[in-house]
């Protein structure tokens, strides 16, 4: 999920820490990941937009997924040849590598799986339940206990997304769907245990691998499981329009610049907790839809915002 930390590496040559084999990037500060983290939110939230553009001209979820995907990782592929990063991997990380893109394959298919059946702010709410995953997670194995603060950090803000997407509104307009609405929550719940994880297991299996190298092994795996998936299906769908085709490019450029960050940041970050500032994209996503797409934005939900930010600025304010 991409510093003053690699000013704390000596550097013998002229070659970037991360680009020399064993030698991986120091942690992030728990301020300056937050931040990073707050931007990367509202990075994503554009390719939501871009998404929602794109498949209202008629793309298909298995191209969108697909192009993005396979987009991204051409980039990285040109970059890392450029640099001269090696990129032969040992056996065991390539396979475990290509299981971690399996997942965000599953992940990417699973939460728009849940946009095509309920609101998108009830399926994008019950998604960001995956930072607190992480959280479980990594104490579940031994990792750091959350302190007190973190877990009440990670309340509010999931209180004020509620506020902030109108999840009780939404319930409303939708009633009498609910057999629809259980299926949508069911996908998006699945997206968020899949996403959680991908991202545990990229902090165990790959953080010695180079970001760039191992983001690319992520992705590579992902348009092709979703390219296959859609060709066997017939469900490969391209844009039927030039306002089409401009959604599917920013969406490939968005998502392209926050998912190759998330791989590089998230296994430098100082603790787990801090991935709770990701909640903040479905905010993000709400503004960006009212200024570009002309959405509406009740009273209740600027304030649902403005106490999710409050519960990020807390817990990226404290010590541990």
């Amino acid at each position: 999920m991409p510093t003053n930390s690699s000013a704390r590496i000596t550097c013998t040559s002229s070659v970037p820490p991360e680009a020399r084999p064993g030698h991986a990037p120091g942690p992030l500060s728990r301020r300056l990941g937050v931040g990073f983290l707050l931007l990367l939110s509202t990075v994503f939230a554009g390719n939501h937009v871009a998404a929602r553009l794109a498949f209202d001209h008629g793309t298909s979820v298995p191209a969108a997924v697909s192009v993005r995907a396979g987009g991204t990782a051409l980039a990285l592929l040109v970059l890392l040849l450029l640099q001269r990063v090696p990129l032969a991997l040992p056996r065991g990380t390539l396979l475990r590598g290509m299981g971690i893109g399996v997942l965000v394959a599953v992940q990417s298919f699973c939460i728009y799986s849940a946009v095509a059946r309920i609101p998108v702010g009830l399926a994008l709410l019950v998604f960001q339940t995956f930072p607190v995953l992480i959280v479980l997670l990594t104490w579940a194995s031994g990792g750091e206990r959350p302190a007190r603060r973190v877990l009440v950090a990670m309340l509010v803000a999931l209180c004020g997304l509620a506020l902030a997407l109108d999840v009780v509104g939404g319930a409303r307009a939708v009633a009498g769907q609910w057999a629809a609405i259980g299926v949508g929550i069911g996908f998006a719940l699945a997206a968020s245990c899949v996403f959680a994880v991908a991202l545990f297991l990229t902090t165990r299996w790959l953080q010695e691998v180079d970001g760039r190298l191992r983001t690319l092994l992520t992705l590579g795996t992902t348009a092709l499981l979703m390219c296959a998936l859609g060709t066997a299906t017939h469900a490969m769908a391209l844009p039927r329009d030039a306002t089409g085709w401009l959604g599917l490019v920013l969406l490939t450029v968005f998502y392209g610049t926050s998912i190759t960050a998330i791989f590089t940041i998230v296994p430098r970050l100082s603790a787990a907790s801090s991935m709770v500032a990701l909640n903040f994209e479905p905010i993000a996503a709400l503004f960006l839809g009212w200024l570009i797409l002309g959405q509406t934005v009740a009273p209740v939900q600027i304030a649902g915002a403005f106490i999710v930010v409050g519960a990020i600025v807390y817990l990226g304010a404290g010590g541990r």
